[in-house]
């Protein structure tokens, strides 16, 4: 038997040897017996020195080929013998489709419940919900929703504002833009203009950012829920009659509600709804604002590529927390975020 054929059936049995073997150490016997100092493959190196030139290269780079080989399927039969190990040590897997013995009912968030309260009210009346980027761009933000250059809120010291991006939104205006993270939820009221004409009825909600100091009613991240009608008839009965059958349903009682003048630069005319609360935690009788509102600007409209004397629709946006403050009885908005499982399992 020539030498290259001793080597072809010395790797042969070899891997046999280790594809037999079912324990770590009849693994570690058969390393020893073809990879030790002592085995028929360490000898035939010791004896290349002995061979022509030309048989030495070719001899060796067989040699170390069937020793890398042996090498990799060691390893990969130890790792599946450590496997086997440890799945028996762990015992039978579990019967996904049995019962569980425990029973545990965790309760959602109570801003996820207030949320999804919200949520359903509004599609009773028929608003569809829709999402959108909480990064979004200054257009979006501010330039759309006719907030003037020179309005505080597009400040550093009240907005989170990002480096300016290589990746331009796909609908975006201009391409200078820079990035921030959204301070309301009205962006999605812009995107959604753009991307389907009137009528429509939407309502979205999620996380706002704005630089505020955190205390018993404001922090720097928070939620909105912000809802959008236009049609051709729209009016401004619709919008006080549609936020008194909210609060009447949120609540579950007749709580006596207001709308103030106030101003927006996205709403013409524009008015803050309040609620008269005769009970709060320490805050006893008196009227609580919870909810901006009014008109949509005709330069909103004019924004998006709409007809200001076609269209006219009403938006309105009410603050997660807050309403979940009220619907709780909670007088401190930071119990919401500390993770406190006491003051979570009431809900």
């Amino acid at each position: 038997m020539s030498g290259g054929d001793a080597l072809a059936k010395l790797r042969e049995e070899a891997l046999l040897a280790i594809e037999g073997v079912d324990s770590m150490q009849a693994l570690q016997l058969v390393k020893t017996q073809y990879l030790g100092p002592k085995s028929t493959l360490m000898r035939q190196l010791k004896t290349l020195g002995g061979l022509p030139n030309e048989q030495k290269v070719t001899v060796g780079q067989t040699i170390n080929r069937i020793k890398q080989d042996l090498e990799q399927n060691l390893t990969s039969k130890g790792r599946a013998l450590q496997d086997k190990m440890q799945l028996t040590r762990l015992g039978n897997p579990p019967d996904p489709s049995l019962a569980s013995p425990v029973h545990l009912q965790v309760p959602l968030h109570p801003l996820t419940q207030t949320r999804d309260k919200m949520l359903s009210i509004f599609t009773q009346l028929g608003f569809s919900i829709v999402e959108g980027p909480e990064i979004d761009t200054e257009w979006f933000c501010f330039d759309a929703l006719n907030v003037p250059k020179n309005h505080p809120a597009r400040n550093e010291q009240d907005t989170f504002f990002l480096p300016k991006s290589a990746c331009v939104s796909s609908t975006s205006k201009r391409t200078d833009e820079d990035y921030l993270l959204r301070a309301h939820t009205s962006t999605v009221q812009i995107r959604t203009l753009l991307e389907h004409k009137p009528p429509l009825k939407i309502v979205s909600s999620g996380r706002v950012f704005r630089r505020d100091t955190v205390d018993a009613t404001h922090n720097f991240n928070f939620h909105q829920t912000e809802g959008l009608c236009v049609s051709s008839e729209t009016n401004l009965l619709d919008l006080k009659g549609t936020l008194d059958f909210f609060v009447r349903a949120f609540f579950g009682k007749p709580y006596n509600m207001r709308l103030r003048p106030s101003f927006f630069p996205f709403t013409e005319p524009s008015f803050e709804m309040d609620i008269f609360v005769p009970h709060l935690g320490k805050i006893k009788d008196t009227w609580i604002e919870v909810c901006g509102c009014g008109m949509v600007h005709p330069n909103v409209f004019e924004a998006v590529g709409l007809n200001g004397q076609e269209w006219q629709g009403f938006a309105f946006g009410f603050g997660v927390e807050r309403l979940a403050m009220l619907l709780y009885g909670i007088d401190d908005v930071r119990r919401f975020y500390q993770n406190d499982a006491r003051f979570l399992k009431q809900f």
